[in-house]
């Protein structure tokens, strides 16, 4: 009898290894998922662009690593290809957030680069907290100047988006200057935390919105790590494109004593001039084989390029 329950334990630990939503992501940029997902991906830009577009993709993680970032970088480079909407320069050097180079860029892309837990601030961590492995090149400088360099990076990015830059933040981005007020307010919030990964069930705020159309008024049905946010989010100083319907999360302490709200997933805002894109979908690439998540993301990013205009004004208290 003992040794039939251990192997029933153990037939059932297999199941659930094998069942659980993680074990059936497949990581790996294969030629057979490029092929699949150019051929799923829309083949027309929702705008057309008022100029050559090129866009920073900075993928840099120096905290939590997803391990969907290749992807999704490859997935935004593809649907810009695809399209002929933008360019893409892929670069993890924190150099590239100078003024000087940021004038090159119609738009910056955050993929998913979490930082280290300690400032949540990926600029400090290359420069300071974690110098050795990611910063090596600015090891000589003096302390003070590292600092000086990581707010002045901060404040120049912050500045390109004021005046005219285009914002996209994916997924993990979200936690990235999470304790900065001034950076949750131009962003819309900052990562709070994420109950398990399990199903997300995201309903369409506005059916009608040029951005949702693609969902045809349907649910928008995934497995995901289900955000939620704090900080400058519940001002709701943003457009809301995604809610996620809360009485299908799965509850826990940190659940339920959350105070009552909406909780979105995707938005989009102005920041003085510029345009800014949240899109949380996805923590796995098994997302990406929906059309739909490919073309909301398509006329999110035109949307931050300033080349498809639609309705991006605030919640009203």
């Amino acid at each position: 009898m003992k040794n039939t329950k251990q192997i029933l334990s153990a037939v059932a630990l297999v199941m659930a290894c094998t069942l659980s939503p993680q074990a059936k992501e497949v990581f790996e940029i294969t030629p057979e998922w490029q092929a699949k997902m150019k051929k799923i991906a829309p083949a027309k830009a929702m705008a057309t662009p008022k100029k050559d577009r090129t866009m920073l993709v900075f993928s840099l993680i120096t905290g939590y690593d997803h391990k969907v970032t290749p992807k999704t970088g490859a997935i935004v480079k593809m649907l810009g290809q695809k399209t002929g909407a933008w360019k893409v320069f892929e670069s993890n050097d924190i150099e590239e957030f100078t003024s000087d180079n940021l004038k090159k860029y119609d738009a910056v892309v955050l993929n998913n680069n979490c930082p280290n837990n300690k400032d949540r601030d990926i600029f400090r961590d290359v420069l300071i907290n974690m110098v050795d492995k990611y910063g090596a090149k600015y090891k000589a400088l003096p302390l003070a100047e590292r600092e000086v360099k990581a707010k002045a990076l901060l404040d120049s990015f912050m500045k390109y988006v004021e005046n005219g830059g285009g914002l996209v933040t994916l997924h993990g981005g979200i936690a990235n200057f999470m304790y900065n007020d001034d950076f949750s307010a131009m962003l819309g919030g900052s990562f709070h935390f994420h109950p398990r990964q399990q199903q997300v069930v995201l309903n369409i705020v506005n059916p009608d919105h040029p951005l949702t159309k693609c969902f045809k008024g349907k649910p928008f049905i995934h497995v995901d790590e289900p955000y939620l946010f704090n900080r400058a989010y519940k001002k709701m100083n943003f457009h809301p494109l995604l809610e996620m319907d809360m009485s299908k999360i799965g509850k826990d302490k940190k659940v339920t004593a959350l105070p009552p709200m909406k909780r979105y997933t995707a938005w989009i805002k102005r920041y003085g001039k510029g345009h800014v894109f949240y899109c949380s979908p996805s923590h796995n690439p098994s997302s990406f084989d929906q059309p739909e998540l490919l073309q909301f993301m398509l006329g999110g990013i035109q949307y931050a390029l300033g080349d498809l205009d639609c309705d991006d004004s605030p919640l009203k208290k």
